[in-house]
């Protein structure tokens, strides 16, 4: 009766998620087989958070499955909370970098991840002041949410009156841009359980920079160097996701950068079946069979017209092994890397695996919702409250800025040249601002300091000027 029961074990409640008026990711045919009733759940925007978390917990779900887009995104870093025994796949620190550009830098920065030089603004002026100083070109996106949009929000700006001009017309915000590195084209790879499972170049058009599509690039499937897919695993891995695509631009230089990345993405169909049937597998400790997607499949795949592709569903692919004769004589390698290699022996190096859910907020909105609590408006208008119930970080100009050589000690040194400073607040200063926040703070919103008791307008003047002094002593 025992084994009887242990076979049994019960399967979790499963859910989709979905939204009005947004595209679904996945219904019921990608979780086929699938042997208990999958509910449904959709949010219906505007004030319909408690009704929606009312439904989750009536229908006893375990499990909510689908991807969030980025103007939902906040009001269901909310929503999870409050159904903490409630599993979100994807989870929405995996989602983090699904609602901005900005999100994705930041992803980025935390894991060392390679990415083009990268500069954020929140304080207009501060920006504006960057483009007249910089080298160009430049390019610059509208951060908040996931897509180009076929390329459409991200231009190419020659001099600081371009630049300065698109912001003032398109009214983007934060200002975000980064260096322009000349690409031979980008790579867009996708992964499930980090297991690379389809992979394509996107050249772009001769004589011109985009490489998307719908303005004219075009796309082929061979021979995606190794560097990308391992560069596409690493970044899947910090993300802790269960399926992910990363955009990697291959450029001149020979070097390897991320551009986006995200869990929503546009897939075919059958990759879509490949997701549900690993997160069954996932789920179902053992009941259902682990999915198996030979690396390179996409280079035969590729080969069919995209038009039958997009109707093809539940593909399956049998593992290797080497009890039949074609086997012995079958000598066909593919070069890769600095070797050779046979498929199956591919597989093993970049296997599938199974995403435990991490039992923490890696992203709390509270700390890194940037855009809803530093909004389009004068730094000097700007309001900083509850800043002493938490450690924040202020929203970083630029990265260099994170690799400025300064110390604690200097830190400290400045604040206690400062008349009105006495050591409780320095104290406090460091208890509420990390050291890099501090760096920038002191160069986006010094007002910030005025949330700790004593520190008054008149004192941040002071903090200003001195810090002045000791950038121009540091040149």
């Amino acid at each position: 009766m025992g084994k009887k029961k242990a076979g049994k074990k019960k399967l979790p409640k499963l859910g989709f998620l979905y939204l009005d008026y947004v595209l679904r990711f996945f219904d019921h045919s990608n979780f086929r087989g699938w042997p208990d009733k999958i509910e449904t759940v959709t949010y219906h925007w505007k004030n319909d958070k408690k009704r929606f978390i009312k439904e989750v917990r009536k229908k006893k779900i375990d499990v909510l499955i689908g991807n969030i887009p980025a103007t939902a995104y906040e009001t269901f870093r909310e929503i999870a909370r409050e159904l903490p025994h409630v599993r979100f796949i994807p989870s929405m620190d995996t989602q983090f970098s699904n609602k901005s550009k900005e999100n994705v830098t930041r992803f980025a920065w935390k894991y060392k991840l390679p990415i083009p030089q990268t500069h954020i603004f929140y304080d207009r002026a501060k920006g504006y002041e960057f483009f007249k100083n910089t080298k160009y070109p430049k390019i610059v996106k509208r951060s908040y949410g996931p897509s180009n949009y076929g390329g459409y929000f991200v231009h190419k700006v020659d001099s600081a009156d371009e630049a300065i001009e698109l912001f003032e017309t398109k009214k983007y915000h934060p200002i975000y841009t980064q260096d322009f590195v000349p690409m031979e084209a980008d790579i867009r790879v996708m992964l499930i359980g980090h297991k690379p499972v389809c992979a394509f170049w996107r050249r772009p058009p001769e004589g011109d920079w985009l490489t998307n599509t719908s303005q004219g690039g075009s796309m082929d499937y061979q021979d995606v160097p190794k560097n990308v897919l391992d560069l596409a695993v690493s970044v899947s891995k910090a993300a802790n996701a269960e399926y992910w695509a990363c955009d990697v631009a291959y450029g001149k230089d020979g070097k390897v950068r991320i551009l986006e990345c995200a869990t929503a993405f546009a897939a075919f169909p059958y990759i879509r079946d490949w997701i549900g049937q690993y997160i069954m597998w996932s789920l179902s400790n053992g009941k259902f069979r682990k999915p198996h997607m030979p690396m390179f499949n996409w280079e035969e795949l590729g080969k069919i017209d995209s038009s039958l592709l997009r109707t093809m569903r539940h593909i399956a692919f049998g593992k290797y092994t080497p009890s039949y004769d074609g086997a012995y004589f079958d000598d066909k390698k593919k070069a890769y890397g600095d070797g050779e290699y046979y498929i199956h022996e591919l597989d093993a190096k970049y296997p599938m695996m199974d995403i435990v859910p991490r039992d923490y907020e890696e992203w709390p909105s509270e700390k890194w919702n940037f855009q809803d609590r530093f909004p389009l408006k004068s730094v000097k208008t700007m309001k900083v409250e509850n800043l002493e119930n938490s450690r924040i970080e202020i929203p970083t100009g630029d990265e260099a800025s994170q690799e400025l050589n300064i110390s604690r000690e200097e830190l400290e040194e400045l604040f206690a040249s400062i008349k009105g400073l006495g050591a409780k607040k320095i104290k406090k200063i460091f208890e509420i601002f990390s050291d890099i926040a501090i760096v920038d703070v002191l160069e986006q919103q010094p007002s910030a300091f005025t949330c700790i008791k004593g520190i008054k307008d008149k004192t941040v003047e002071k903090i200003v000027e001195k810090w002045i002094d000791f950038k121009e002593k540091k040149d």
